[in-house]
């Protein structure tokens, strides 16, 4: 089954959107001083701090974010309505400085998820499916990299790859057991996975926000810029998931490595 035009426009879009995020240069923009100098107004134990926060926060947004989602019919998103709430919370941070990380940043990620979930209904996800739950938590492991890294574990579908594993061990669990258990060993590597690449694009938020001029105005903005990265993301990513059921994984994988090579 050959894709149609509009679908192979909707997998350039996609490709586009997962692998050019460009978070760091968009915040460049905003605080006015080459990305990496705001790295400096960071303090060291935040690197440690910073990680700690972003899985709490997570495991929090996992927790709560998706009873409140709108399960009815496929529609457009709102992607304009949680922007406006993500940035409320940023102005807030912006106004108490970088202490304030460790309040902002899980209503911010609650915010975020449900921002994600709401972008996997629109492209027809069921979101009350424990899979497409635990596809919007994939979702912030996209466009930020751990420091063990290499050239072959960047990319949209090395992520996948890295996460799939954990990711089914981690909808098993739950369908067996429920979310609600703490230390469920299972839930906590696959948070701790994604945390460990999620927290790279807090800690450029972070040090952006950390620069002494930014301020509440400063942190609306930063936390509007952090939010559409990550709804970049999410779309990308249910767009794929959206042309895999339609024309099967495997076709859709070998044509995002070669969308040039087809017809419009």
């Amino acid at each position: 089954m050959e894709m149609s035009p509009e679908d192979i426009s909707r997998l350039k879009h996609a490709i586009d959107l997962l692998e050019n995020p460009g978070l760091a240069a968009k915040l460049t923009n905003v605080i006015g001083i080459p990305f990496e100098k705001a790295f400096d107004y960071l303090p060291a134990k935040w690197t440690s701090a910073i990680q700690t926060i972003t899985r709490k926060s997570l495991r929090h947004a996992l927790d709560v974010a998706v009873k409140t989602i709108d399960h009815s019919e496929k529609k457009a998103s709102r992607d304009t309505l949680h922007k406006f709430l993500v940035a409320a919370s940023g102005g807030i941070g912006g106004a108490f400085g970088l202490p304030a990380l460790a309040i902002e940043l899980p209503a911010t990620t609650v915010i975020m998820f449900r921002s994600i979930a709401d972008i996997a209904r629109s492209e027809g996800e069921d979101v009350q499916r424990i899979e497409t739950r635990l596809a919007c938590l994939e979702v912030f492991a996209l466009g930020g990299s751990s420091e063990k890294d290499n050239a072959s574990e960047s990319g949209y579908y090395a992520v996948k790859a890295l996460l799939a594993k954990q990711v089914s061990e981690a909808a098993k669990y739950i369908v067996e057991k429920g979310i609600t258990e703490e230390g469920a060993p299972v839930l906590v590597r696959l948070i701790a996975t994604i945390a460990s690449r999620f927290g790279v694009t807090v800690s450029q938020k972070a040090a952006a926000s950390a620069v002494p001029v930014i301020g509440a105005a400063g942190g609306a903005l930063i936390n509007t810029i952090f939010i559409d990265h990550f709804q970049n993301m999410a779309r990308g990513h249910f767009i794929m998931r959206s042309l895999e059921r339609k024309y099967g994984a495997d076709y859709v994988k070998i044509s995002y490595g070669n969308p040039e090579r087809m017809k419009e």
